[in-house]
Order: C-alpha cells, then structure tokens, then sequence
C-alpha cells in the first residue's frame, strides 16, 4: 500500500482549505494502491488553518526536540506536527505501506526541501516533520515533484 497526502487527491485539507490535485496520485488511489492521510489533521489543527513553517531547523531538529514549528504570527504548532507524524506513522504500519507520496515543501510533508521559516517562498535543504519520521522508519518517500520517478520503479517492480 502507498501513502498519499490528502491534499495530492484532491481532499481540501490544506491549510487555506484547498488542495494540491495531482492526476497521477489521484489514479493510484483510484486503482485501489493508495491510502489517504493528512498528517496536519491528524494531528489535530483545523481546515483552514494559519500557514507553519519550522524555523531555524528541520524536520529532523524537531523530531529530536531541538525545533519548532511557528506560524507567521509565532503561535507554537510543534506539538501537533509531531503528533500527526506519529499517527501516520501508525497508519503506515497498520497498512504494510513502504513508500509514500507526500506534498512537496510543507513543513509536515515536504521531503528534501522545504520553506525555510521566514514565510517568504524562500526553501532550504532539509525533510518535513512526517517525510523525515517515516524515512527513518524504512518508507521510501516521493513528492509530487519526483510522482514519475516512483511510477517509473512501480511498473519496473510490477512488471506493467
């Protein structure tokens, strides 16, 4: 099974109550391959929300408790990043998943780089909080920006 941000399918769970439609990740969930999650909902923040950004750090940093995650007023949203990274971690062990599709640049989703805190557009090098969780348990993890890459080792490995 392959995890895939909500928002990627079309689900408005992004943070201003939209969502990033992806074609190619929308026809896997159709096929049956797919398991949706929104980790900033599951960790408890509402739809719409206030845009976060960690500051100063990563994904890692905040995982291992040497950073935050603000929005652009300063309001603290650390706790419930890191809750919905373990609960969809959950879900990932519940469902046998081993690689993910996750939402490019988000502070939870983002994998190999995301904003970089000063709510400016600007990125940095680095994982969002989920990406990084559930890379350093084994999942092997794609953004929409990299979708063909996995599709091309999925039908590789399928032999379609």
């Amino acid at each position: 099974m392959i995890l895939i941000s909500a928002c990627l399918c079309g689900i408005n769970c992004k943070y201003d109550g939209g969502n990033n439609i992806n074609e190619k990740a929308l026809k896997l969930l159709r096929e049956g391959k797919a398991i949706l999650v929104c980790p900033e909902q599951l960790g408890g923040q509402s739809t719409p929300r206030a845009p976060h950004e960690i500051q100063n750090s990563t994904g890692a940093d905040v995982l291992d408790g040497k950073g935050v995650i603000l929005g652009p007023e300063g309001d603290d949203a650390t706790q419930e990043f890191l809750k919905g990274a373990y609960e969809t971690l959950k879900i990932a062990k519940e469902v046998g998943a081993n690689v993910a599709i996750l939402k490019a640049r988000s502070p939870s989703c983002g994998f190999g780089r995301i904003y970089d805190g000063s709510f400016t557009g600007n990125k940095k090098d680095g994982n969002g909080v989920t990406a990084e969780l559930l890379s350093r348990h084994g999942i092997k993890i794609f953004t929409e920006e990299n979708i063909d890459e996995f599709l091309e080792e999925y039908e590789a490995y399928s032999g379609k």
